[in-house]
Order: structure tokens, then C-alpha cells, then sequence
């Protein structure tokens, strides 16, 4: 995969309007990358991150995992030692549509991390979920192969193709 650089989400919307996709959803920033940019891949997983360790600790080539939680903040998805795994990895981002912890640490790692917020409570791990599925949340659907651009504005995608109604 390619490299794909951080554009700014506003400008990115004045370009291409309507065919942007806007994620609802008011995130956290977390991560030490203010910005951020990748290739999309998923995860839906609710209270339970060993499939979201397992991918992680894969070649992320530049990639941003959309992590579908369910919005659930009853345990974080995601803490320090996943999060390094990213970014050793080579992963761009994660946007977590649920809670992570250790947000100090996480604030130091180089990487975009965005979340609904944090909790203490470490997450199942029994491997419940799915991989590289299309996943919906803030009126949008993430599928794998979009590009995702996230900012202080917030997050979008460019559809790989156009997505039907």
C-alpha cells in the first residue's frame, strides 16, 4: 500500500462535497498525529479486542483500523501495548468507535488514535468479531479499501467506489 499523506478534512469537503463522506460522531483525539490519513481497513468487535491485538501486530502498510465497538465505553478496545503494536507495525491510525485507556501513554505514541473516550476496564478476549467487514456508525459506512483523512475537524472518507443509499 501507498503512503497516502493527511489533507486537511475541510479542504477535502470543499473539493468534493457531498461525495465526502462525514462521520457524525464527535471523537477524542488521542494518539501523538493530530492528523492522519490511510487506506481503510475494519474490525467490529464490542467489548472484546483479540481480533483487534491480532491485526495490529500485522503489516499495517499505512492503514487506519476502523475498530467498531459499538460505541460501547463499558471497556476500552484499546490501551498502550496494542497501540505500540500499531505503530511498530507501521499502522497510520486508529479510530476506535468505543473507549480506550492508558491516554497519557497513548498520547506520546506516533500515531492518530481518535475514540469516544477512555475507561480503566480492560476488554474481553475471546476473539468475538469480524474482520474486513463493512461497519456503520455516525452515518457512515467504513469499508475496507476507502480512504479515511481524520483531523481536529473530524473524521471522512472517500469512497473506493460509490457506496449505494
Amino acid at each position: 500500500m501507498t503512503m497516502i499523506s493527511a489533507v486537511p478534512t475541510t479542504d477535502l469537503y470543499d473539493e468534493h462535497g457531498e461525495q465526502l463522506l462525514v462521520c457524525d460522531v464527535q471523537f477524542r483525539r488521542f494518539g501523538g498525529h493530530r492528523a492522519f490519513a490511510g487506506t481503510v481497513r475494519t474490525v467490529s468487535c464490542h467489548e472484546d479486542n483479540a481480533l483487534l491485538r491480532e491485526l495490529v501486530n500485522g503489516p499495517g502498510e499505512g492503514a487506519v483500523l476502523v475498530v467498531d465497538g459499538g460505541g460501547s465505553l463499558r471497556t476500552a478496545l484499546l490501551g498502550d501495548l496494542i497501540a505500540g503494536a500499531a505503530v511498530r507495525n507501521g499502522w497510520a491510525g486508529l479510530v476506535v468507535h468505543g473507549a480506550v485507556r492508558d491516554s497519557v501513554a497513548l498520547s506520546g505514541l506516533g500515531i492518530g488514535i481518535t475514540a469516544l473516550g477512555t475507561v480503566p476496564r480492560k476488554s474481553g478476549k475471546s476473539g468475538a468479531g469480524e474482520v474486513d467487514v463493512p461497519v456503520t456508525f455516525g452515518g457512515v459506512t467504513f469499508r475496507p479499501g476507502d480512504t479515511l483523512y481524520a483531523d481536529e475537524d473530524g473524521v471522512v472518507v472517500l469512497p473506493a467506489a460509490p457506496h449505494s443509499g
